[in-house]
């Protein structure tokens, strides 16, 4: 048995390690697609209001779900590394990059990503899980020029050797840590993919009219 029934209860027990936002002013953003299904149980259990973070991974050819980097709003993130081991150049990088800043553009129009104003409040981003991390940094940097008080990364589990950067991440929530991972759908019953009018029906339901 994995270690969550599906999306929605990981973002239940994620929401326990969170209390202390608790009816705070805080804006929970999450990582559509599946990191929004996790976020909204998360913004339903500590009474916040819930927006999106369009990010984009990059994949390695012939291994998409590995990531080599990732883009987000103004955002390039590439793992030299990574790029290595996938055995890409630098053209092969950017030829995934135009592909993924046009899905980028599309989700950011579907979902209305950037709306709620962070300025001073403290920003909750949450995803369904860290593999790499390159999407969830990423994320927190593109809304660094949003000017939020806190930035804090909440998943419901990551490897456990790995740690958000503190130049980008003021805090980093995450209740299972482990050391036997491999993907992040490894620890779901139900990892389903998550379609985009889902995202949009979660969102809207949750957007008050002033953000």
């Amino acid at each position: 048995m994995a270690l969550f029934a599906d999306r929605t209860a990981a973002g239940r027990e994620l929401a326990g390690s969170l209390l202390p936002w608790k009816g705070s002013d805080a804006v929970v953003l999450g990582i559509p697609r599946g990191g929004v299904v996790v976020a909204a149980a998360v913004a339903d259990a500590l009474a916040l209001p819930l927006d999106a973070v369009v990010v984009r991974k990059l994949g390695a050819a012939g291994h998409e779900e590995f990531a080599v980097g990732a883009i987000a709003d103004g955002v390039r993130i590439v793992a030299p590394d990574a790029v290595r081991w996938a055995g890409m150049s630098a053209r092969d990088v950017d030829e995934v990059e135009a592909a993924e800043r046009d899905e980028l553009a599309r989700r950011t129009g579907a979902f209305g990503s950037g709306s709620a104003d962070l300025s001073g409040r403290p920003a909750i981003v949450v995803d369904d899980g860290v593999a790499t991390g390159s999407s969830a940094v990423a994320a927190c940097r593109a809304l660094r020029g949003r000017h939020p008080s806190r930035i804090v990364l909440a998943v419901p589990v990551a490897p456990a050797r790995w740690h958000a950067p503190a130049d980008v991440v003021d805090e980093f929530v995450c209740p299972h840590p482990r050391r036997d991972f491999w993907a992040v759908g490894q620890f779901y019953d139900d990892f389903t993919q998550t379609g985009d009018e889902e995202v949009v029906r979660l969102l809207a339901e949750r957007r008050p009219p002033s953000v």
